[in-house]
């Protein structure tokens, strides 16, 4: 068996970040999406285990989802070095980093009673760990914030990238309709405001709908500014798309946002999502705020 071919095969995703940023969480949804998920791994051991998965003679598992973080103690120092040896000898693995604020982090550990792994002070600890981390952030082949979405949402993110029998070929783009009022997605790579165009919840028979029903479209598509302004999109998405392909890049997250993520967002977003994928790209789309409450 020609071992560097065979981990050529394997998709391989090293899952890291911020405790409390949504890593447990994170690893079930890969698990649901069917990688071979191991949490918790010793650094050391990372290629051992890879080595055996290379090996297996029926070539069952080919995806593997990796989960290392500072409950490792001492042994996390030694990430950064055995994730530099993947990389060079023969793994093209993807490192996944998931974050969030403080002010969010600090939420959830005393919603959850539970100790900061790295200090009882909560605050201590996640600055700490935010300073042993940071090698990671800045490293990453995509980052997750997760302070402003829910558990179901980062479950459809993670989707979005890895539940496909692809994951290690060309450029994914994720994009996601947004409400400014809710907040901007802060791992978004591009963000374009189209709260300029009309707003169809000035038309009372329009409110209760999306931008995913046709009588919304219509209205949004009818007006001469979405057309220019979907256009001059289309040709900037002409160019980046095969430049960051060509630079090697394997994740983009493009965020559409208006006032509150329903309707004009929604709409443009679906055709961005179409416009990429019929120029040969993998793209799926999100809408971040579409259940929320139709109130300005």
């Amino acid at each position: 068996m020609n071992v560097r071919r065979r981990a050529r095969e394997v998709d391989v995703i090293v899952l890291t970040g911020l405790s409390g940023a949504g890593r447990s969480e994170a690893a079930k949804a890969l698990e649901d999406l069917g990688w071979f998920v191991i949490d918790n791994l010793p650094p050391a051991l990372i290629r051992k285990m890879l080595s055996l998965v290379f090996h297996q003679a029926d070539h069952e598992i080919q995806r593997v989802a990796l989960v290392i973080d500072v409950r490792g103690g001492t042994f996390f120092a030694e990430a950064s070095k055995e994730l530099e040896k993947l990389r060079r000898d023969y793994c093209n693995y993807r490192l996944v980093y998931l974050e969030a604020s403080d002010e969010e982090l600090e939420k959830r550990f005393e919603s959850s009673r539970r100790r900061h792994p790295l200090s009882d002070r909560l605050v201590t600890g996640i600055q700490r760990e935010r300073e042993l981390v940071s090698r990671f952030r800045d490293g990453a082949d995509l980052i997750i914030d997760t302070t402003e979405i829910s558990v179901r949402e980062l479950r459809a993110r993670l989707g979005a990238y890895f539940d496909s029998d692809d994951t290690a070929e060309g450029l994914k783009t994720t994009v996601i309709s947004f409400g400014y009022k809710f907040g901007l997605p802060l791992d978004a790579d591009l963000v374009f405001d189209v709260r300029f165009l009309p707003n169809p919840h000035w038309i009372d028979q329009l409110r209760p709908l999306t931008g995913l029903d046709e009588p919304v479209k219509d209205y949004v598509m009818s007006h001469e500014q979405t057309h220019d302004v979907l256009a001059r999109i289309k040709d900037l998405f002409a160019v980046l798309l095969p430049g960051y392909q060509g630079e090697g890049r394997h994740y983009l997250t493009v965020a559409i946002g208006c006032t509150g993520g329903r309707h004009r967002s929604v709409a443009l977003a679906e055709e961005i999502c179409s416009f990429i994928m019929d120029k040969g790209f993998s793209a799926k789309v999100i809408h971040r705020d579409v259940d929320r409450e139709p109130t300005q």
